[in-house]
């Protein structure tokens, strides 16, 4: 028996679940291509939501890139391949940055899941537990593009950003995502929320072109329905913030960005105190393992 199907055999027996009724709120944030602000707009998300008063982790499921270490100028001693393998827990593995954001990087973890045994599994998932004791609020930043691993997590989440902006390729590649993801049979499109964020717009007005052009489409072939969610101006200060390490919400507040992601985050928080169906990161994560070695 190899390891994919010893784990698949694992899996199969076990319907993993948080063990206390506290879960926190994943928001997976993902895009079709690179270089959308994808990352930019989940740091300054997780700052806007925690001057509401939320305690928020950042999960980085890019990788294969720390693009969220170098946007904040902070180095992680350990990542979730020490909750893995070397007995860390999730307090651990948590780094703080500006105003009290948390912070976990993924490292080699996710690709390493295939190695794990029985009860590295189970340890695994009992430890990430912990996360939705210490956080309200979890948001997953994937990689760009439209990796089997970007996918699993699209499709394992409660509710789901997808980050485009006015530039042909973005919308392009934003259908193509949504296109491969309707395909997965591990998808329910019942079971996941999918909200648009235009970013870099010059108006309200491209705005809404923008979100009509992938809607259109959308509607016509797939079985899968999009909300508008709010759009985030162009600012050249927000490349200027990213290169000085500083995100936008903290180097220039009052800036149209920024209140634009402080509106979005107010959206969010609005139904913040709704019920989730998934169970926190703990049923994210197991869902993750089941896509990936049950196949």
């Amino acid at each position: 028996m190899d390891q994919a199907e010893r784990l698949r055999n694992i899996i199969k027996r076990q319907d993993f679940k948080a063990d206390h009724e506290r879960v926190a709120k994943v928001i997976t944030v993902t895009s079709g291509k690179g270089g959308v602000g994808k990352t930019s707009l989940s740091v300054n998300l997780a700052i806007q939501l925690g001057r509401l008063g939320k305690r928020v982790v950042v999960f980085d499921a890019d990788f294969g890139l720390a693009n969220i270490e170098i946007m904040l100028g902070i180095r992680p001693k350990y990542n979730l391949a020490d909750l893995m393998y070397r007995g860390k827990s999730i307090e651990d593995i948590i780094t703080y940055g500006p105003e009290n954001v948390g912070f976990i990087s993924g490292g080699s973890g996710i690709n390493e899941l295939a190695n794990l045994t029985r009860d590295q599994v189970f340890s695994m998932i009992h430890r990430l537990g912990d996360l939705d004791r210490i956080a309200d609020v979890i948001i997953v930043d994937t990689g760009a593009g439209i990796s089997d691993t970007v996918l699993e997590f699209v499709a394992a989440s409660e509710e789901v950003l997808l980050v485009a902006t006015p530039e042909p390729t973005s919308i392009t590649d934003a259908y193509a995502l949504l296109k491969t993801l309707n395909k997965k049979a591990s998808y329910r499109p019942e079971k996941t929320v999918v909200k648009m964020v235009a970013n870099q717009v010059r108006g309200e007005k491209e705005a809404a072109d923008l979100f009509e052009k992938l809607g259109v489409v959308v509607g016509k072939f797939l079985d899968i329905e999009v909300e508008f969610l709010g759009s985030v101006p162009y600012n050249k200060n927000m490349q200027h913030a990213v290169m000085r390490q500083a995100p936008v919400s903290i180097s220039d507040p009052e800036s149209d960005s920024a209140r634009a992601v402080r509106d979005i985050a107010g959206c969010l928080e609005d139904v913040m105190t709704e019920k989730t169906e998934k169970g926190g990161i703990v049923k994210l994560f197991s869902s993750v393992i089941r896509m990936r070695f049950m196949k």
